[in-house]
């Protein structure tokens, strides 16, 4: 079967992912220096903090445009 229209997103999940995997966090703890590949165990690691990135918002116009056509 396949999925209605209506339930269909619009493309992957947009906003910023709460979770990593376990990869993700690997990857963010070696490169901060916090976990190395011989000693360490890959299972119990510490918590990542995610920085949530901002969405730009389109720009306004300046106002000194806008009073030079006037």
């Amino acid at each position: 079967m396949s999925i209605h229209k209506s339930l269909k997103t619009s493309g992957k999940l947009v906003r910023a992912r709460s979770v990593l995997n376990r990869t993700e966090r690997l990857e963010i703890l070696l490169k901060e220096g916090r976990w190395s590949e011989e000693g360490d165990s890959p299972f119990g690691l510490p918590k990542v903090r995610v920085m949530k990135i901002k969405k730009r918002g389109k720009e306004k116009k300046k106002k000194e445009e806008d009073e030079g056509e006037s």
